[in-house]
């Protein structure tokens, strides 16, 4: 069944100087909040490995921001800008970032009302030669209410991926309020980021430095990634005043068939990093139930973990999926999500979560309450009263599910 939940339950005062507007110095220096057995208290980052379950595998979204916001203008000198958001032509993103002379994504565009259809000239207010060279331009091939799809052309010969490189800026989130800076490049961007594709950072990652990576390391904790690539989406707001009623954007992920078999295996606790680690792993899940009872994954829908009671073991889902690809010789699952978590969903794989603080009226707040079993308020009135910064470039959380956790005192 559906849940309603009534969003403005969900609503907190954020005052606009709450907002981190730009990075700490050192990634590793913000705050971090840890919430266990129903106990909140502080720490600074870089603590994170000590208060870490051993024997723990913990789980990375490797994906990198692309940048994917473009400005061009008419001959009128109207300004559009086109935020490029997935690729439909090629549509696997590799193909498209290795696309010479052509390609076409799905985009929003600034302005949209002012572009007549007519081909945009990328706009080059510096008179730069590398960008005049790349010759970039722009065809709106049709459009919706929020997003239309875009033809790019260009006659260097380089790859679309250098394209966005030397034309695009990295795209940070609106709610900064300010443009986009030469630190954005280097601090918008994880450390371990490798797989191009997400037009939004997964910003818990931020935090992580090479040697708070090396010290979990030397904790014994594995760690392994999976990439979703995070779209736009994240940054819409709820739209009307019950969840049921909004749609959750699509996000492409992918898994390798060595991490499926260890989360199978598992035995101590499954740490992610960041709510896109938790949507892929969860919707793990519900991908091994239709491998069981329709031969192959299909891509999880909004509302699947919510339509019906599921009689499959977590074991018997992952197993299905393994056995999946190794049938066809498959090293990877590449598939789909618009999976939304909000309180009543059942969490099946991810037992702590290391997230930054969220927008509200959020789904990504309707995830924190989910997975603290409804003290979502608790954790985010004692970040406001104790100085936490918030959002993107904002400071950490360590978040450990209460029903995992009861008492606070379970590391095993």
């Amino acid at each position: 069944m559906i849940p309603s939940i009534k969003i403005e339950d969900y609503h907190y005062d954020l005052p606009d100087s709450r907002i981190a507007k730009y990075p700490l110095p050192e990634r590793d220096s913000s705050k971090l909040l840890r919430y266990r057995g129903g106990v909140i208290d502080e720490h600074i980052f870089k603590e994170l490995p000590g208060l870490l379950p051993e024997g723990s595998l913990m789980v990375f979204n490797d994906t990198k921001v692309v940048p994917a916001r473009l400005h061009f203008q008419r001959e009128s000198g109207a300004r559009i800008e086109i935020f490029c958001l997935e690729p439909s032509d090629p549509c696997e993103y590799n193909l498209s970032f290795a696309s010479v002379g052509r390609c076409v994504w799905k985009c929003v565009i600034g302005n949209v009302k002012r572009w007549k259809g007519d081909s945009l000239t990328l706009s080059n207010p510096e008179n730069d030669p590398v960008v005049a060279a790349m010759g970039l331009k722009a065809a709106l091939l049709g459009r919706d209410e929020r997003t239309g799809l875009v033809e790019f052309t260009w006659e260097s010969g380089e790859p679309f991926s250098r394209v966005l490189e030397i034309c695009g800026t990295i795209p940070i989130p609106p709610y900064l309020n300010r443009d986009t800076e030469a630190i954005d490049a280097e601090r918008y961007q994880t450390l371990y980021a490798r797989l191009r594709g997400s037009v939004a950072a997964p910003t818990a990652g931020l935090h992580f430095t090479d040697a708070v990576l090396e010290a979990i390391r030397a904790k014994g904790i594995d760690m392994e990634n999976v990439c979703l690539h995070v779209g736009a989406g994240t940054f819409l707001p709820v739209k009307g005043s019950d969840v049921s009623g909004h749609s959750m954007h699509r996000e492409p992920f992918s898994v390798s068939l060595d991490l499926l078999r260890r989360l199978k295996s598992a035995e101590g606790k499954v740490i992610a990093v960041g709510t896109t680690s938790v949507r892929t792993l969860e919707s793990l899940y519900y991908l091994g139930v239709s491998c069981i009872e329709k031969g192959a994954p299909e891509e999880v829908g909004q509302w699947v973990p919510y339509e019906r009671e599921y009689p499959y073991s977590l074991e018997e889902s992952l197993g299905a999926i393994i056995n999946y690809l190794e049938t066809n010789g498959l090293n990877e699952l590449k598939v789909g999500t618009r999976i939304i978590i909000v309180p009543g969903f059942r969490f099946r794989l991810v037992d702590v979560l290391v997230t930054n603080f969220h927008q509200p009226e959020s789904t990504l707040i309707l995830l924190v309450s989910a997975f603290t079993g409804g003290d979502w308020r608790v954790i985010y009135d004692y970040a406001l009263t104790h100085d936490f910064r918030f959002l993107s470039y904002g400071d950490s959380s360590i978040l450990f599910r209460p029903d995992v956790f009861a008492n606070g005192t379970d590391f095993a």
